[in-house]
């Protein structure tokens, strides 16, 4: 079985991209080759920008796959581009999409593929809705094969996955947790949220990849375990052996001090869900989400601080954090009482 990734080499990705190999596929990785040490011995390199459409298609001439996965599509054009690339061309083609399309504010935090659509706090959003649209007309239209997939927050060995974050990573934020300073836990941090491992998404992954059943359908893949922002942040301190900090300030206000912010937080982070997982189970009987997010961090930590290249300080947000949690402190100080 051949398959063609488009990216291939991100969190998501690579551990989809591994276990492929692992399975026996013959696995090709179309990408520009900015990071040819991140390709996994046995997949076989194409080099192109997937943005310049006749330099791929020169590569690509002649050839056809049983799948195609695009891990770097965010528009409705660029979905375009690869209906017309792809057409005829292969059996399965996947779209990454997100679970933050989901409708919100939630009307009920219990979410299935039949949940609608909806996002007005947030444009990556509304781009992802946008391209599924067009992919499923096209499939409607003209049979065109595609397999919507929709993750959560996922993460792997080289990134931790916290609620706020600056521009530069996660790194601050759990660098800050080491050293003992506090951190910036948006609402009361007892929404719930879901942490899925790369490892486990994969395997679900490689479960519908030439599966007749999945063309023309829409599957969430995410663990089953539903944890508070505050286990989120106590797990991650327990991992660097530390009590972290936690500072609670209100979603709203963290949202009007950053432009990611109210898609982020308001069009996501800041909402409790549960994902029923059942449809994808269906699919790929057996699947389930082994890695706890205790377990799962301790790895990533343990990565993390192994690797020099990935420890990524960011100044500017090391100073807006404290500037933050100093003014609203005193603010909370200063703050008449009721008696």
């Amino acid at each position: 079985m051949k398959a063609l990734f488009i990216g291939g080499t991100g969190t998501i990705s690579a551990a989809i991209s591994a276990l492929c190999l692992e399975q026996g596929w013959e696995l090709y990785l179309l990408n520009r080759g900015n990071r040819p040490g991140l390709t996994p011995a046995g997949a076989r390199a194409v080099t192109a920008d997937i943005g310049d459409l006749p330099a791929v298609e020169a590569k690509l001439q002649g050839m056809a796959f049983d799948v195609v996965a695009d891990f770097i599509a965010y528009t409705p054009d660029q979905v375009e581009r690869d209906i017309r690339l792809f057409e005829g061309k292969t059996a399965q083609y996947f779209f990454i999409s997100s679970a933050s399309a989901y409708h919100k504010p939630l009307a009920s935090p219990v979410i299935t593929e039949s949940t609608p659509l909806s996002n007005p706090f947030w444009q990556y959003s509304r781009n992802k809705i946008a391209c599924e649209e067009r992919l499923m007309r096209a499939h409607r239209e003209t049979g065109f094969p595609v397999t919507i997939i929709r993750p959560s927050h996922t993460y792997g060995d080289t990134g931790v996955p916290v609620a706020l974050h600056g521009r530069k990573g996660s790194f601050a934020v759990v660098d800050r947790i080491r050293r003992g300073e506090k951190v910036i836990v948006p609402g009361d941090g007892l929404s719930l949220w879901t942490l899925t491992h790369n490892t486990d998404f994969a395997r679900a992954f490689c479960g519908l990849m030439g599966n007749v059943h999945a063309v023309g359908e829409t599957y969430q893949i995410t663990g089953d375990e539903s944890l508070t922002w505050n286990q989120v942040y106590e797990a991650i301190g327990a991992a660097l052996g530390v009590k972290p900090k936690l500072v609670h300030i209100a979603s709203e206000t963290l949202a009007r001090c950053c432009p990611e912010y109210p898609g982020e937080l308001i069009g996501d982070k800041s909402n409790s869900v549960i994902f029923d997982n059942a449809k994808i189970k269906r699919a790929v009987p057996g699947f389930a989400a082994v890695t706890r997010f205790d377990q799962g961090v301790r790895r990533t930590v343990a990565y993390l601080y192994g690797h020099p290249e990935l420890q990524v300080p960011d100044p500017a947000f090391d100073a807006w954090t404290d500037a933050m949690i100093e003014r609203y402190e005193r603010f909370e100080r200063e703050m008449p009482t009721l008696g």
